[in-house]
């Protein structure tokens, strides 16, 4: 979920949409008078480039589309999103839906990643009648310039320092490595940085609208990507065809406020998983009820503090892989697994594996978390006074042990950012924009339900569909219910007549097979980048 407005010399200065005769996105000037219109060139398509080593998915093309660096100076310097597509294969008549842009969240996650999945996985009159079109946002990627701040081998070396502090003097540690990363990003990037904000990226989704010669565009977004919908949606509401938000960020806790909310949301989904562990103790042996998982899951923590396992998952990087167990219960059977191998065995190979998948950080997960951090301390104001962080993470910390302390130093760079964040896009509806769809899980950690309900308000010609589960990332990930309602707004708009619900898919089925070879992630959570990067989403 992780996480518009432009700012110059730290006053925020709120750019008004206006939209030219011809259809082509218009920036206004500082002052307020129009700037010249943004009519970026048509994409050049050709074929995709190899990803390590493998060839691109059949149909497959990719392109770059020209946005400003500023949308106050559209004539100024300018960057490159990376974007592809798989097109429709009617023609352009009354059975071709248009394009369909998809977003899979973050911020700081690669959209062309969502293009085939999403394209496999509607139904087959829906994937032959929209061109299906993802892109990386600004600093993503395959768009240029593609941020970095740091060697990840260098700072993510392993075992890294216990993210929940013994003391001040393991705060400083911790506090000096969050400034560090701080200092690096505004050391490289400091032309960059104030212009990295969900705004511009919604204004750079109506410069790929504009490109592909759309005068409205359909928009299906994940986590972060609801957020960024509803931001377009507000600037851009006449170029809406149709929107669908899965997994809903809250636009009025925007930012600091949510990952104190996604504390307690992933300590009530961790507690789920221990107590479906509790329940399978006759597979795992870990313990009969949640009181006794949760203290066998916490021993486990404690003593990789002090023997990491492998030498390299000490309690850092058991939080950082456990973390995604709060995004998909279909992977609780592997970490159960591994988890029981290493207490009743002394095995650490599944450990290693979990985190070798799930937790490591490359330079492309590098990449996602500098533009998270970019994007996010940036968007809206963080507190700069540590003491406040210190005071607010101690009391959440009682509650809300499993993630608090780690979801902070994940944020923490935002209170040293070179950058100071400004006021957030305020989210409204439009008697312009067409009724849309919002998507959640009830339980969802990432982006807890109370912003699904926030959106629905927002937007009074909205529809809610609510899965009675926890996994996030409702549709598409094989409950029929919601696809159902997905497949028939996207057909023709129709929405159920009030809001509905949806039972959760079945609980995984226990296996203490699965501790050896973990499987691959789950092909949803692939597709939306999730790494279990903490307070992500």
């Amino acid at each position: 979920m992780k996480r518009v407005v432009g700012i110059v010399a730290g006053t925020a200065v709120l750019v008004a949409g206006i939209v030219s005769a011809d259809g082509v996105a218009v920036a206004s000037g500082a002052r307020g008078a129009p700037a010249a219109p943004i009519a970026p060139a048509a994409p050049d398509w050709g074929p995709c480039p190899q990803v390590s080593g493998k060839p691109a998915p059949a149909g497959l093309e990719c392109a770059t589309v020209r946005v400003p660096l500023d949308y106050r100076e559209p004539l100024g310097h300018s960057i490159k999103v990376a974007i592809n597509r798989i097109k429709a294969k009617t023609s352009r008549d009354a059975d071709h839906l248009g394009t369909l842009l998809v977003n899979p969240g973050g911020p700081g996650a690669s959209g062309r990643n969502l293009t085939s999945y999403v394209a496999r996985n509607l139904p087959g009159d829906l994937r032959d009648r929209y061109d299906i079109v993802g892109f990386d946002p600004r600093g993503v990627g395959a768009s240029e310039p593609a941020m970095h701040c740091v060697d990840p081998d260098a700072y993510y070396k392993a075992p890294r320092p216990d993210a929940v502090p013994r003391g001040r003097a393991e705060e400083r540690v911790l506090l000096s490595r969050a400034a560090s990363y701080a200092n690096a990003c505004g050391n490289r990037w400091a032309w960059l940085l104030p212009h990295l904000t969900t705004e511009n990226s919604a204004r750079d989704m109506d410069a790929i609208r504009a490109a592909l010669g759309e005068r409205k565009i359909s928009y299906f977004g994940y986590s972060y990507g609801t957020y960024l919908g509803a931001v377009y949606a507000t600037l851009f509401p006449q170029r809406v065809k149709r929107l669908v938000l899965d997994s809903v960020v809250d636009p009025n806790a925007v930012w600091y406020e949510a990952n104190l909310r996604q504390n307690g949301a992933f300590e009530r989904r961790h507690r789920l998983f221990l107590g479906w562990v509790a329940e399978h103790n006759s597979v795992y042996t870990l313990g009969a009820t949640t009181k006794q998982t949760s203290f066998a899951y916490y021993a486990m923590r404690n003593r990789l503090r002090d023997r990491p396992a492998g030498g390299v998952v000490g309690p850092s990087e058991l939080d950082d892989t456990f973390t995604i167990t709060g995004y998909s219960d279909k992977l609780w059977p592997a970490f159960a697994a591994a988890w029981s191998a290493y207490v009743r065995k002394g095995e650490v190979k599944g450990l290693v594996d979990l985190y070798d998948k799930h937790g490591k950080v490359d330079a492309a997960d590098e990449n996602s978390y500098a533009v998270y951090l970019g994007v996010q301390c940036r968007d809206a104001r963080w507190p700069r006074d540590w003491d406040r962080w210190r005071a607010d993470m101690t009391r959440s910390h009682r509650s809300a042990p499993f993630l608090t302390w780690p979801n902070a130093w994940y944020n923490a760079p935002c209170a040293f950012w070179h950058v100071r964040g400004g006021e957030p896009v305020k989210v409204h509806g439009s008697p312009k924009l067409p009724p849309i769809l919002i998507l959640q899980s009830r339980d969802d950690a990432a982006t807890p339900y109370r912003g699904a309900l926030t959106v629905h308000r927002l937007f009074p010609r909205s529809r809610l569909v609510v899965e009675q589960g926890g996994n996030h990332g409702v549709s598409l990930g094989g409950n029929q219910c919601v696809d159902g309602h997905l497949a028939a707004y996207l057909r023709d708009g129709s929405l159920p007549a009030r809001d509905a619900g949806c039972r959760a898919l079945p609980e995984p089925n226990a296996s203490a097979r699965m501790a050896a070879n973990p499987p691959e992630r789950h092909d949803l959570l692939s597709a939306l980048g999730l790494l279990g990067l903490l307070g992500g989403g």
